[in-house]
């Protein structure tokens, strides 16, 4: 099937200036019997702006939701994830934020989201957030990043 409505997919995109500007697109999904899927985006070298001091604040993003009838596309949440790059924005509402708007464009059964901050004035702030309970049979990954230690 053809997704004419793609404007970013096989094209030359450029991350947008804001995430407010930032398009997310999807792609139909079809869900079919049995528990839901459970899809994981990571993004271990997400960046944004200190809202105060304009320095940049480095993240391990992990996403997992369990689609319903849409998909987000990859390439267009890349580019949405790279928008954050000179947005200046708490750690709270940066993930928070990202999880809205993969909820407002794909309409999940569920979605959760976990932002591991690296430490900035020697104290790493970990936000997590999700849409409700996980849907019944569905395999939940552990997040797979460890609480800070070096994280390496």
């Amino acid at each position: 099937m053809s997704e004419t409505h793609l404007t970013q997919l096989g094209a030359d995109a450029r991350p947008a200036a804001s995430p407010e500007e930032a398009v997310l697109e999807t792609v139909p999904f079809t869900r079919g019997d049995g528990p839901p899927a459970i899809v994981r985006f990571t993004c271990p070298e997400f960046t944004s702006l200190c809202p105060v001091t304009g320095q940049p604040d480095f993240a391990h993003i992990v996403i997992d939701y369990a689609p319903d009838a849409r998909l987000v596309e990859s390439k267009s949440l890349k580019l949405f994830l790279t928008s954050f790059r000179n947005h200046g924005a708490f750690h709270e509402d940066c993930t928070v934020g990202i999880a809205r708007r993969v909820v407002e464009a794909t309409r999940p059964l569920w979605l959760r989201i976990g932002g591991f901050w690296y430490p900035r004035g020697g104290i790493p702030i970990d936000v997590f957030w999700q849409t409700g309970a996980p849907p019944e049979g569905a395999f939940l990954p552990e997040m797979g990043v460890p609480p800070y230690r070096g994280r390496g």
